[in-house]
């Protein structure tokens, strides 16, 4: 073993034997404690605004070369500093999931038995680009009462060592353990092998970034995974499409911003409208700047469009780029989903209430949808105040990961003295 591996090994596991110090004295704390840290995080994040904003341009400088996609999801201005801010105060509003009764019952035999949301413990988080992520994940741990521990990309280590610094100060402020959150000190890749080798410390590992790093994680992990795969996220215009709803919806879905995993990949759209359907909104997006790959049917009312692959159907671009595909029926349009999709956001634009349910039903994804944009597929949209990630997991959680989903329950069982025959 070098003597840098050495000295990480040492860095790794004082990260490790911090946090789960740290856990154990947040699963005690009371929720007005834990509320009051997260403000004084939010608070932190705005004094140190400047300091974020210098790092992200720093991280930006020596970034040059990331695609546009992830150049967007680096890139920090005094909105989306704000918008972090803000999302702690939002997590900080939330009710506190610890100590909730799920469920209780009285046995016949008199004992009390009640199903309790408890922490996970620690939470080792491994993300790319983004560095809006150490705000959201640390914030939804500390509210769920998990210590946690980020290893963010490369590319924003200026700007997430910054954040991360600003959330322990106002942690700390509140009398909990700055060791609650934080951030792995080094850009070398093998921490992230250690970390999916420290299941003494770590009891949960959540990757959010690219189909490589995710692949890698599920791949060598000896600690359970909450898994946020690629978002291959398709809108299906059914037949009963409101045409202006239609249009409203695939232009937001793919263009408003095309770096996110809820941003639509395919367009698929019912052959009895097609061809009224089609090129007002293909028109639309050209004009908005998005290449247009489609099958024989597309391009033969848009002869800007190039011809679609058999990969196209299964690629999540995260750029200005669109497979559209004209399909027979509502059928054809589920059968292709679930063969070509990833289980993560499906929409359906119709009016027609009984096809809309059975698309809802029968959509093997973690978030389905009737008339609205796929880009809702947030959970700040849906009212959790943040997310770690979209779990595309069959079991739980699935969907967006906010502070009830970061929690896990025990069974509490009060008695009068009974003892089992």
């Amino acid at each position: 073993m070098s003597p840098d591996t050495t000295d990480l090994t040492a860095t790794m596991n004082k990260l490790g034997a911090d946090a789960r110090a740290a856990a154990m004295e947040l699963a005690r704390a009371d929720a007005d404690t834990k509320t009051q840290a997260l403000i004084y995080a939010a608070e932190s994040i705005r004094d140190q605004a400047k300091d974020i904003l210098d790092a992200n341009a720093q991280d930006r400088e020596t970034a040059k070369d990331l695609s546009p996609a992830l150049t967007d999801r680096l890139m920090l201005d005094a909105k989306r500093v704000a918008a972090m801010a803000q999302g702690l105060d939002d997590v900080a509003a939330l009710p506190d999931p610890i100590g909730t009764e799920l469920a209780r019952w009285t046995r016949p035999n008199g004992l009390d038995i009640a199903r309790v949301r408890v922490p996970l413990g620690v939470i080792g988080i491994i993300y790319e680009s983004r560095p809006n992520v150490t705000a959201d994940a640390g914030g939804l741990c500390l509210r769920s009462g998990n210590a946690a521990i980020l290893r963010g990309g490369s590319e924003s280590f200026h700007s997430s060592r910054v954040i991360a610094s600003a959330l322990q100060k106002g942690i700390a402020a509140a009398g909990l353990p700055a060791a609650s959150v934080q951030l792995v000190p080094t850009i070398d890749r093998e921490a992230v092998g250690m970390m999916l080798r420290m299941p003494e410390f770590i009891d949960i590992i959540v990757p959010r970034g690219g189909k490589g790093l995710i692949e890698r994680v599920q791949r060598e992990s000896r600690i359970p995974v909450i898994a946020h795969l690629d978002g291959n996220c398709h809108v299906y215009l059914h037949r009963d499409a409101d045409l202006a709803t239609a249009q409203s919806i695939v232009l937001n879905a793919k263009m408003r911003r095309t770096g996110v995993c809820g941003a639509a990949e395919t367009l698929l759209v019912d052959c009895a409208i097609a061809k009224k359907a089609l090129p007002p909104i293909l028109a639309a997006l050209h004009a908005a700047g998005c290449e247009i790959r489609g099958d024989a049917a597309v391009r033969a009312l848009d002869p800007a469009a190039t011809a679609a692959t058999e990969q196209d159907w299964f690629t999540e671009y995260l750029d200005a780029i669109l497979a559209v595909r004209v399909v027979d029926d509502l059928d054809a349009a589920i059968a292709h989903i679930n063969h070509y999709g990833s289980h993560h956001t499906d929409a359906i634009v119709t009016e027609n209430e009984t096809d809309a349910a059975r698309f809802l039903q029968e959509i093997d994804s973690a978030i389905v949808l009737h008339n609205a944009s796929t880009q809702f597929a947030d959970g700040g949209e849906f009212g959790m105040g943040a997310e770690i990630g979209i779990s595309t997991n069959r079991l739980p959680p699935r969907g967006p990961v906010g502070a009830d989903q970061l929690t896990t329950y025990k069974y509490v069982v009060r008695g009068t003295g009974q003892v089992r025959p």
